[in-house]
């Protein structure tokens, strides 16, 4: 009698069962009752005692890879494995079995499998899928059980419906899947060699072609390289012969069938006769021109005669020339023999292969591993340069009209660089003209006074001269030399070449320069000349400070000695001194070294900035000057409209109001001489008092002293600078008006009473040093 399942009343530890369940062994197929399963478990689901179920599909080490289905996991993943059949051929008396190779694939998703054979041909034999996909059962007695990837293994056999396959090695990704799976790999064999190929491979070998002029198959070769053509860049010289000349040709090489084709690459106006091709398009033989053949002798089949039967027929067979006598062997240009610097034959002609294209080059440095494609310069060196001599200039006319005559049938005018004319012409507040005070040069006591305005114009390298004029004086003054080109002395006049001209880098402070026999001595330059020099060092190395202390280094051995000089130069320790101190130290110092034009870049450098506002006295002295040329006494009716504007009546108004106020009214003052009067009057508040300015500017209610004339010494103050410049425009009457920076910089120039500091002296000693 049972125990009840009750605690304590049986021997089975797991009270906590809930499943009691017989499993089902009997079941319908097609509506026929049958045992369906004898593998069915115990009660509740448990294995009977000896029990063991057996897996549906392919089973996993529990913790390796991911939790993913297997038809995931495994999608697309097949072990290959490389397999062979010895099939047996009783009915056979030269070979005994056949080798048949196959592949057998193992879908990891689903464990099938799929038996591949590769066709080879003119095998005789059904190839192709041996077995289709599915799942293969092992053999007896286990055939309720299906192959696994722990079924398969290198030098293992197989047995698939009776049929014994051998597996000898297997690819990379199966080898490394059976190592990650823990499958311990045996060494991979060999497959031996099929009896009845070895057989057919000796017959083969042995057989000789009934017919020797077999045809050969280029459909491999024209499929593969069909429309890719090899480009040369050649050339042909044939100047040793008589009217021959260099000739430049392009050799297409077409890698479908082997043949060459030449283009000629026809210049303009070469008179000769243009052609399509050069080279129309076949096999180039190395060694042309071979000479002349018979009709027949160059074929593919050779025959020797042809019979007839016994039918009507023309003829039955041919004879042909079995071992190919008198066969012409004819040896063609491959790719292999071009290369950049190669000389090819085309037919007697030598052609020089100079380059490629990119293309041509990618190819050989694919198929044949070159690099090197430095190309060769197709181009005819050019003919020798013929001088050409002109005449000589005759003195009529400028040189370069008359050497103009000479290049042409047809006389043209001189082309000036109009450029330099744009980029160098005056505008706005730029000049671009040089301007020097010098003296004139002479042996006549009378003469060494006259001082003169050398103005050099960068536009187009043109110099003009003028003279201020000086009352009582014996000169009448004005233009001395109109605005032209200078020649440099010296110079044969009748010559053919060109004459060289004065040019801005042959002007600088202390020069003599000789203008058609007149020797001036350039004395000093304005402000705007000698900060374009600085600007422009490269072309003007005097005013260069690198150069300047260049040469100032080479005095270092007087570098005790000069600190000497300036400490008894400076009693009061102000650490400055005036410029003339300074420039008798400094030239002393070099002993003749260094030039006048050296000196006075190396003062502006070092010099203490002062103040360059014009005095007030000044410049209303100027404005009064003009106001009494031009009659303007409009002033009480500017001081009414300026009444009427102020509406607060604080007596100010605006700057731009009165700016704007000015020139409605038509003052004739200048810009630039208008806006330095009224920032001298207006406040912090940019305000001016209307009634204070216009009286200061009335010249009748409140007249200025006038300038007085300026008494020229040998070497002009810059007071006396300022007025010759003005002088000089008054004169001239040129259409550029007066600038403040022309004018105002010059009466406050530091050539005069400029002071150098002592600290930064001192820091010239120790770079010296």
């Amino acid at each position: 009698m049972a125990l009840p399942l009750l605690p304590g009343n049986s021997f089975n530890r797991n009270v906590e069962k809930e499943k009691f369940h017989k499993s089902q062994h009997w079941g319908f197929c097609n509506n026929v009752r049958m045992l369906v399963s004898e593998d069915k478990p115990g009660i509740g689901g448990e294995l009977l005692p000896g029990q063991k179920m057996k897996p549906k599909y392919s089973d996993f080490p529990k913790g390796v890879g991911s939790t993913t289905p297997s038809w995931i996991a495994f999608d697309k993943r097949v072990l290959s494995f490389d397999a062979y059949l010895e099939d047996e051929l009783p009915d056979k008396t030269q070979e005994k079995y056949r080798i048949r190779r196959h592949k057998i694939l193992f879908y990891l998703e689903d464990d099938t499998i799929q038996v591949n054979e590769p066709e080879l041909k003119n095998s005789g034999l059904p190839q192709g899928t041996s077995i289709r996909r599915h799942r293969i059962s092992l053999p007896p007695p286990d055939e309720d059980q299906f192959y696994t990837m722990y079924h398969f293994n290198i030098n293992t056999d197989v047995v698939f419906y009776g049929r014994r396959f051998k597996i000898y090695d297997a690819d990379t990704f199966t080898k490394n899947f059976l190592k990650k799976i823990g499958v311990k790999l045996n060494p991979p064999g060999r497959c031996p060699e099929d009896p009845y190929m070895k057989i057919r491979r000796e017959t083969l070998d042995r057989m000789e072609p009934l017919r020797p002029y077999e045809s050969y198959d280029t459909l491999k070769q024209f499929l593969e390289y069909d429309r890719k053509v090899l480009r040369f860049f050649c050339l042909w010289d044939d100047s040793a012969s008589m009217f021959g000349d260099r000739r430049e040709l392009i050799l297409h090489y077409f890698l479908c069938d082997d043949t060459i084709e030449i283009k000629e690459v026809m210049p303009p106006c070469s008179g000769r006769d243009a052609t399509s091709l050069f080279l129309r398009r076949k096999k180039l033989p190395k060694y042309g021109p071979p000479g002349v053949y018979q009709p027949g002798q160059i074929t593919d089949r050779a025959v020797l005669n042809v019979y007839r039967g016994l039918t009507g027929r023309p003829a039955d067979g041919y004879l042909l020339d079995k071992y190919k006598l008198g066969k012409v062997d004819q040896e063609f240009y491959k790719d292999s023999d071009l290369f950049i610097g190669a000389t090819i034959n085309v037919w007697g002609r030598k052609v020089l292969l100079c380059d490629c294209d990119n293309f041509t080059k990618t190819y050989y440095k694919t198929k044949y591993g070159i690099e090197n494609f430095t190309s060769i310069s197709c181009k005819a060196p050019p003919p020798p340069k013929i001088e050409r001599k002109f005449p000589p200039y005759n003195g009529f006319g400028s040189e370069e009209d008359s050497l103009r005559t000479c290049i042409g049938l047809v006389p043209t005018p001189h082309q000036r660089n109009f450029k330099k004319f744009m980029e160098k012409n005056s505008y706005g507040n730029i000049s671009n003209t040089l301007r020097f005070f010098a003296k004139l040069i002479t042996h006549k006591r009378v003469e060494r006074d006259r001082m003169f305005v050398i103005s050099y114009f960068l536009s187009d390298d043109t110099i003009s001269v003028f003279e201020p004029i000086e009352r009582n004086s014996g000169f009448t003054g004005g233009m001395f030399l109109k605005r032209i080109r200078v020649k440099k002395p010296g110079q044969e006049v009748f010559k053919s070449e060109l004459s060289e001209y004065i040019q801005a880098e042959d002007l600088y402070i202390g020069a003599r320069v000789n203008v058609n026999g007149y020797l001036f001595h350039l004395l000093n330059a304005d402000e705007y000349t000698l900060r374009y020099m600085e600007e422009n060092s490269d072309k003007f190395p005097m005013s260069s400070i690198e150069l300047v202390l260049q040469k100032l280094k080479e005095e270092q051995s007087k570098s005790r000695e000069l600190k000497q000089v300036f400490r008894n130069a400076d009693p009061k320790l102000t650490k400055r001194v005036d410029y003339n101190t300074f420039r008798d130290i400094i030239m002393t110092l070099t002993v003749g070294k260094l030039l006048e034009h050296e000196f006075i870049t190396l003062a502006r450098h070092y010099g203490v900035p002062e103040d360059t506002c014009p005095d007030m006295n000044i410049l209303m002295a100027q404005a009064h000057e003009q106001l009494k040329k031009n009659t303007f006494e409009n002033f009480e009716r500017l001081i009414a409209t300026c009444v009427y504007e102020d509406r607060v009546k604080k007596k100010v108004l605006p700057t731009k109001y009165i700016r704007r106020l000015c020139k409605s009214f038509r003052l004739p003052l200048t810009d630039d001489l208008l806006g330095s009067i009224l920032s001298g009057f207006q406040d912090s508040e940019e305000q001016i008092n209307y009634e204070l300015f216009f009286s200061a500017l009335n010249w009748r209610m409140n007249p200025m002293p006038e300038l007085q004339a300026v008494s020229f010494t040998k070497e002009p103050t810059p007071f006396q600078t300022a007025c010759l410049a003005m002088e000089y425009y008054s004169a001239t009457r040129k259409e550029d008006i007066l600038r403040k920076e022309d004018i105002f910089p010059l009466a406050t120039t530091r050539m005069d009473l400029e002071r150098v500091t002592l600290s930064e002296m001192s820091q010239t000693k120790a770079s010296i040093a």
